[in-house]
This record gives structure tokens, C-alpha cells and sequence, in this order.
């Protein structure tokens, strides 16, 4: 065997009395192994701390001896570590010399009693060794797993800067995508939407054309169904602007009880335009449906959305069948979804005949930018949209899918338990006059809007101050001016309709606000937009919604 002069490997010997420790060094020399002798337990715990493959020591070095310090060494070990002794007893065995104890004290411990064959000692001396090396062993390859747990540690810390840049890339260019989502959604969602919005501005400047020849030449009979042209054209484009600003979500949160048979009902020359003549459109829609409480313009968008995603898994055509039912949800059912309360909800479905999703990507369907389709077709928006709207509206969504089979997406929509009261259309006829000096802050930054609302309010007597934006108001709302209401819009330049809100509410506390606007970008819930005393209405509005909501908020003020 060859020598060994590692200091890793040698044997400290510690036997004072007599020849033993010579003679173990000898006997070590050679068989090939290198024995250090120390003179006492000090010189040992020195030596100690050099490394050593194993200790030889005789027991009486260590009767009435101070052997904190060795023990300290001992307990101090690295946890790979267990040092290998070999403790030389007399005649008699470790129980007759009183050494039994010493090998709870010192852990690794091996008798060897005197005196000893030089084989015996060479024996013990070897497989100490072996159990030293494979210690060893475990060192090496616990130093391996640190310096790569280090490595990782660093690699993980270079992902996740990567991460964070990528994500602050993608929030700077978030207005972007959204833009690029909604254009891509409309002519998605659609089909034939320039066609029809043609068709309505048609409507809508011939009317007013003929009704301006006919006023010039002084024929003033028979305006009435000229009117009722252009109002009806004008009404079917809000309608439609409405359902794409829906789509965009752009406008308030604003739920209410729906009857979604009847949504659906409504939509159904729109869905049958979105898909190929190639699908089939089924429509199973179950009679006592529960009213739902929704945002109807967001379930419209959410719908429409779902159809064509269930088109687009359909190329070579289909059944696609819109379902919808009643459903009670457990407490087992809703347990697995976090947010969601057990009871009763509306269930509407969209199931398609396509070409299904592989499990290994269902995980991340919902995932904001997530998408299958060829880059330039999808921002990977729609469903995380559908996620976010569900669960705003305190209820759910889920998909299950089938490779070549088809797809199945649900929403849950939480069921309205409150009354259902019809409301009533306003009546023109008893349009509210204002009491003398009753005055309105117009706050609008579109001029022909802004005369348009200046106009009715002093057809109905109202006196008014006009602001061109929010910076021209505050000075306004500072004076001595009265102001029994502000209207304003929301999305003004430079500070918005809220913030001018927030300052007005400082100066004149009790200010009444109504907000009109064509989307309430900052107005995600209008319950956590609206404070006490503001109310919101969109664009385009009715004057006789206007003046009623006029009359009835400057009424509350002098209530």
C-alpha cells in the first residue's frame, strides 16, 4: 500500500506510558500508513486541528485528564464528519479498565486491547481509513452541491432580473398591447362592423339633410318620422360604440339585474355574422332562467369573444352551441376556487365541436399574452379578460377541453336576489323647470357638447358657468360663484373629472357631481369610483336623463 502523507489521512497517537506508542508507530511505518505521536492531550487537540484520518490513543492518557478541549473538537465536527478512534485498553476488556464510559463521550469509537498483534492494529487502522475516505467522499460531493446550489442561486437571480425587465418592458408597452387587442378584437368580433356603422351614419346625416331642405323650403309637416330616423340610427351606433368600448374595458363595472336568455336572444344576428356559414349555431337556452347580476355590455363582449375563439378551433366547421341553466354550487365545488361563495348562480356556456386544447398548456389559458395563434393574431388577451370580468362580478369561469373533441367554456354569474322593479321611462312632457338662481358648473372640454348641455339647461332656467378643462374650473369652484351642481366630464386633458372631484369636495364639501362620460377609464366599479353624493351617466344621454338627473341631485343638495 502506498504511503499516505496527507495530514488528511495520518494517525495522532497519544500513549505517554511505556513503548505503545512507538510501537504503534512502527507498525504503522510499515504497513504504508503514517502515525504523528503527540506528547500529551494538549500537543493532540493542536495536531487535531492540522486534520487526521484517526486517532490511537491509550486510556489511561485520558483518566483525570481535562478532556473539554478534545471533546469540543469532537462535537464541532462538520456533519459529514464522525473522526475514527481507536482507544487502547489493558488486559481485561474497556469494561474492566472503567474506558466503557469514554465511548459515549467520544463517539467513533474502537477497542483495542493490549497486548495487541501487529495484524490486529493494521486491521483497525485500515477500515478506520475507508470509513474516513468515504467521509471524505461525502465532503467533496457536499462541496459540489453548495458551489451548484450557488450557481443556480446566481442563474435564478439573472432569470429574475430578465423577469423584472421583461415585465417592465411589457407594462410600458401595456397601452399599446391594450390598443392593439381592441383592434384586433373588433375586426375579430364583428365581421361586417364597418358595413354597419356606415349603414347608421347614413342614417343619421340624411336625416338631418332632408330635414334641413325641408325647413329651408319651409315644408315643416310630416318632420316627426325624419326625426325618429335619425335618433333610431343614432341610438343603434351608441349602442354599438358602447359594446366595443365594453370589449376594450373602458367603461364602469356596472352591474345590474340581467335576463341573459334575452342577451343572448339579442346577439344572435351578431354571433351568426361572427362565424363561417360552415358552423352551426345552437342556441339552448332553458325556460325559469334566474335573473343574473352582471354588467350586461361586459357579458356581451365576454360572449362574443367565446364565439370566436370556439370559431377559430372550428376551420373546417362545426356545431357550436350556446347553453344556458341554472346552478346551485357547493361548498366542495366552490372550495377549490378561492374567492367564490357557495349558492346560486346563472351558467352560461359555450361549447364548440374544434379542435380542443392539449393538457399540457390548459394550466396557462388564462394567463395574461398567453396564446396558440400565429404571431399577428392574438395578443393572448381575451380569455384573462373573461377571467378578470368573472371574477369581478363575483363568480367564475371554467374550461375543459378534449384533444380533437372539442372545448366547453362556463361562466358563472352570481343570481340577482333582489326585487326587480321595471324602470320607468322618463316622461318629456314633465320635464323639471329650475327655482330662480338655481346654477350648474359645466365642466367639458368637447365645445359642441358642452353647448349642447348649456343649451337645455337654460331652455329648463337653469343660470351656468362653462369650464373648457379642470385647471379653468378650480377658480371657479374657489370664488364666491354659486354652483348648486358640476357637471363634468370624466375624461378631461391634463387633471380628469375625478381629481377636479376630489379638489371641488375640498373647497365647497357639500358639492353635488354629476360625471358624464363616453368611457370611465379610472372607473373599473362605479361603486368604488362614485362617492355619496355623485352620480355617472355615459355618453351619448338622453336631455331628458340629463334634466331628471339635474332636478333630482340639485334637489338632494337643498334637501
Amino acid at each position: 500500500m502506498p504511503t499516505r502523507s496527507l495530514a488528511s489521512e495520518r494517525a495522532l497517537i497519544l500513549a505517554p506510558l511505556g513503548r505503545d506508542s512507538s510501537l504503534a508507530q512502527m507498525m504503522l511505518g510499515e504497513a504504508g500508513y503514517v502515525g504523528v505521536i503527540a506528547d500529551n492531550l494538549e500537543r493532540l487537540c493542536e495536531m487535531l486541528t492540522q486534520g487526521a484520518g484517526l486517532l490511537i490513543i491509550a486510556a489511561e492518557a485520558l483518566r483525570g485528564a481535562n478532556l473539554e478541549p478534545l471533546l469540543e473538537q469532537l462535537h464541532e465536527q462538520p456533519a459529514w464528519s464522525d473522526l475514527p478512534i481507536v482507544l487502547m485498553t489493558h488486559h481485561g476488556g474497556s469494561g474492566q479498565n472503567g474506558s466503557s464510559h469514554l465511548s459515549g463521550l467520544l463517539g467513533n469509537v474502537t477497542f483495542l486491547e493490549r497486548p495487541f498483534h501487529p495484524v490486529t492494529l493494521i486491521s483497525l487502522v485500515s477500515a478506520a481509513l475507508r470509513g474516513r475516505r468515504r467521509q471524505y467522499e461525502a465532503r467533496d460531493r457536499l462541496v459540489d452541491l453548495s458551489q451548484s446550489e450557488l450557481r443556480l442561486q446566481r442563474t435564478l437571480e439573472t432569470l429574475e432580473q430578465q423577469v423584472e425587465e421583461r415585465t417592465a418592458q411589457l407594462r410600458s408597452n401595456e397601452e399599446a398591447l391594450r390598443q392593439s387587442q381592441k383592434m384586433e378584437a373588433v375586426g375579430q368580433l364583428t365581421g361586417g362592423i364597418a358595413h354597419d356603422f356606415n349603414n347608421m351614419l347614413t342614417g343619421i346625416i340624411g336625416s338631418l339633410e332632408l330635414l334641413r331642405r325641408r325647413v329651408a323650403r319651409g315644408k315643416l309637416d310630416d318632420l316627426d318620422s325624419l326625426i325618429d330616423l335619425g335618433v333610431t340610427s343614432a341610438n343603434r351606433a351608441a349602442g354599438l360604440t358602447h359594446r366595443l368600448l365594453a370589449f376594450s374595458r373602458r367603461q364602469s363595472l356596472d352591474s345590474k339585474p340581467v335576463n341573459i336568455n334575452e342577451l343572448v336572444s339579442s346577439m344572435g344576428e351578431l354571433l351568426q355574422r361572427s362565424i363561417n356559414e360552415s358552423i352551426k349555431l345552437d342556441m339552448r337556452l332553458i325556460d325559469q332562467l334566474w335573473t343574473a347580476e352582471v354588467d350586461p355590455n361586459q357579458l356581451e363582449s365576454a360572449l362574443l369573444n367565446l364565439v370566436i375563439n370556439a370559431r377559430d378551433a372550428m376551420p373546417s366547421g362545426g356545431r357550436l352551441t350556446v347553453e344556458t341553466t341554472n346552478r346551485h354550487l357547493d361548498s366542495v365545488f366552490t372550495a377549490a376556487y378561492g374567492s367564490l361563495s357557495p349558492g346560486d348562480y346563472v351558467e352560461l356556456s359555450v361549447s364548440d365541436t374544434g379542435c380542443g386544447i392539449p393538457e399540457n398548456i390548459m394550466g396557462r389559458v388564462f394567463d395574461p399574452f398567453f396564446t396558440t395563434k400565429p404571431i399577428g393574431q392574438g395578443t393572448g388577451l381575451g380569455l384573462s379578460m373573461i377571467y378578470g370580468f368573472a371574477r369581478q362580478s363575483h363568480g367564475h369561469v371554467t374550461i375543459y377541453s378534449e384533444v380533437d373533441r372539442g372545448t366547453t367554456v362556463s361562466l358563472f354569474l352570481p343570481r340577482y336576489m333582489g326585487e326587480i322593479i321595471n324602470p320607468e321611462a322618463p316622461n318629456p312632457t314633465l320635464a323639471p323647470f329650475a327655482n330662480r338662481g338655481e346654477t350648474v358648473l359645466i365642466v367639458e372640454d368637447d365645445p359642441a357638447v358642452r353647448v349642447l348641455v348649456s343649451t337645455v339647461l337654460k331652455e329648463l332656467g337653469y343660470a351656468y358657468v362653462e369650464a373648457g378643462d379642470a385647471h379653468s374650473a378650480v377658480p371657479i369652484i374657489e370664488s364666491g360663484q354659486r354652483i348648486d351642481l358640476m357637471i363634468s366630464d370624466v375624461g378631461l386633458p391634463g387633471m380628469n373629472g375625478r381629481q377636479l372631484a376630489e379638489i371641488g369636495r375640498q373647497i365647497r364639501p357639500e358639492l353635488k357631481v354629476l360625471f358624464i362620460t363616453g368611457y370611465a377609464e379610472h372607473a373599473a366599479v362605479r361603486g368604488g369610483f362614485l362617492d355619496p353624493g355623485m352620480q355617472l351617466i355615459t355618453k351619448p344621454f338622453t336631455f331628458d336623463l340629463l334634466t331628471a338627473k339635474v332636478r333630482e341631485m340639485i334637489r338632494q343638495a337643498g334637501a
